[in-house]
C-alpha cells in the first residue's frame, strides 16, 4: 500500500485524487493533508481518511479547524501557514507527495518533500516553470522521482514508456482553446469573469480556466515539457486541439508519431502518477472513437493568444524570467477575477512587467533569487494599477 500526502487537498486536483484513494483503499492509504482556507471540506476529508497530520495555511482559520474535529481520537498533528504546509510535505513515511497548490506556492512545499526523499506527483506546474533552475539539481541529489500529474504531461510521459534514450525528437502539446476559441479577436475587448470561466471541455479552477482561456497554462506547459524532458524550444509545439480527446503526442527520430488518448478526466493523469508503473483497473468510461466523433486541430492564433507568446520567449530568456512570467501571470489573473483590470489587460500586464526585468534577469539564480523575482514581479503588476479607480479606467500598459 502506497503512502501519500496530499498538498492542496480542498482543490480540484486535490478532491479527485481523495476520490482515487476512496476508490482503492487496498493501494494507497493518506499520511498528510495541507489545503488553503477551507476549513469545512478539509475536516472532513480528515474525517474520511484519518490523515497522521494536516495543515491549513489560513492561520486565523485553525481554531476553527481544531474545534470541527475536537471528537476524533487519535487527533492528528494540526498546523497551520506557510511554515505548516511545508512541514506536512516533509513529514512522516508518505512515499509520494501530490502537489495540488496552484501557484508559486506550491515551491516550497515541493522542495521540502523533495529534500525529506519522497517522490512528486507533480499537479503543479509551477513548481517547474518557476523554480525548474533550483528543482531539477535537488531532485538528482536525492534520487526522487518527478512524475507529471497533468493531462499533457502525463500523456507525453506515457507515451515515453519504451522509448530508447535520444529516440524523442519533438513534443506536440495539445491545447483545447479554451473558453474564446471560437471567438473573434476583435471580441475580446468584451469579454467577462462569466465568459472566461466557461470552459468548453475540463472542470477545473478559476485561475486556471483563465490561463486556458489565454493559452497560458499551454504557454506555461511549454516551459514545464523542457525542463522535464530536456528538448530545446524549438521542438516544443502547440496546436488546437478542440475535442481534448488527444492529450499531447510525441515524434520520435524515425518520424513515428506516438499519441495518449481518453476522455477529459484528471483523474486519469493523477491514477498513473500514484501508480506507477503499475496500471489499475478502473470502471470510468472507456474512450468509444465512434462516439468522441472527429478529431480535429489547427494552429493557434498569435493574435488571439499573446500570452503563448510571451511564455516561448520568457522560457527562452531563462534564469528568473520564467518566475516572472509565472508571478506576473498570477497577479494579472487574480485582478481580473476580481474585476480590477480587463481580460485583454492580463497580457499587458504580464509583458511590460518581463520587459521591465529583462535587464536584471540572472542565467543561474538560487531559490533565493526565485523568490524575491516572483515577489518583485507581484508588486509591479499591483502598482501598475493600484490608482485604477473603475472599470471605465483601465490602463493600457503597452
Amino acid at each position: 500500500m502506497k503512502a501519500i500526502t496530499l498538498v492542496g487537498s480542498t482543490g480540484s486536483i486535490g478532491t479527485q485524487t481523495l476520490d482515487i484513494v476512496a476508490n482503492n483503499p487496498d493501494k494507497f492509504r493518506i499520511v498528510g493533508l495541507a489545503a488553503g482556507n477551507n476549513v469545512e471540506l478539509l475536516a472532513a476529508q480528515i474525517r474520511q481518511f484519518r490523515p497522521s497530520i494536516a495543515a491549513i495555511c489560513a492561520e486565523e482559520k485553525l481554531p476553527a479547524l481544531k474545534e470541527a474535529i475536537a471528537d476524533l481520537d487519535p487527533q492528528p498533528i494540526l498546523m497551520a501557514g506557510d511554515a505548516g504546509i511545508v512541514e506536512v510535505a516533509r513529514y512522516g513515511d508518505a512515499q509520494t507527495v501530490v502537489t495540488g497548490i496552484v501557484g508559486c506556492a506550491g515551491l516550497l512545499p515541493t522542495i521540502a518533500a523533495i529534500e525529506a526523499g519522497k517522490d512528486i506527483a507533480l499537479a503543479n506546474k509551477e513548481t517547474l516553470i518557476a523554480g525548474g533552475p533550483v528543482v531539477l539539481p535537488l531532485i538528482e541529489k536525492h534520487g526522487i522521482k518527478l512524475l507529471p500529474a497533468d493531462s499533457e504531461h502525463s500523456a507525453i510521459f506515457q507515451c515515453l514508456q519504451g522509448v530508447p534514450q535520444g529516440g524523442l525528437r519533438k513534443i506536440i502539446l495539445t491545447a483545447s482553446g479554451g473558453a474564446f476559441r471560437d471567438w473573434p479577436t476583435e471580441k475580446l475587448a468584451e469579454v467577462t469573469v462569466a465568459d472566461a470561466l466557461k470552459h468548453p471541455n475540463w472542470s477545473m479552477g478559476r485561475k486556471i480556466t483563465v490561463d486556458s482561456a489565454t493559452l497560458m497554462n499551454k504557454g506555461l506547459e511549454v516551459i514545464e515539457a523542457h525542463f522535464l524532458f530536456g528538448l530545446d524550444y524549438e521542438d516544443i509545439e502547440i496546436v488546437i486541439h478542440p475535442q481534448s480527446i488527444i492529450h499531447s503526442l510525441i515524434e520520435l527520430q524515425d518520424t513515428s508519431v506516438l499519441a495518449q488518448l481518453g476522455w477529459p478526466d484528471m483523474r486519469l493523469p493523477l491514477l498513473y502518477a500514484l501508480s506507477w508503473p503499475e496500471r489499475i483497473y478502473t470502471d470510468w468510461e472507456r474512450l468509444n472513437l465512434v462516439k468522441a466523433g472527429n478529431l480535429t486541430f489547427r494552429e493557434p492564433d498569435h493574435q488571439k493568444y499573446p500570452c503563448m507568446q510571451l511564455a516561448y520567449a520568457a522560457g527562452k530568456a531563462g534564469g528568473s524570467m520564467p518566475a516572472v512570467l509565472n508571478a506576473a501571470n498570477e497577479q494579472a489573473v487574480a485582478l481580473f477575477l476580481s474585476e480590477k483590470i480587463s481580460y485583454l489587460d492580463i497580457a499587458r500586464c504580464i509583458e511590460s512587467v518581463c520587459d521591465r526585468f529583462s535587464s536584471n534577469n540572472r542565467p543561474n539564480p538560487t531559490l533565493d533569487d526565485i523568490l524575491l523575482a516572483d515577489q518583485w514581479a507581484r508588486q509591479e503588476v499591483l502598482t501598475a494599477t493600484k490608482n485604477l479607480e473603475s472599470r471605465s479606467h483601465i490602463i493600457s500598459l503597452r
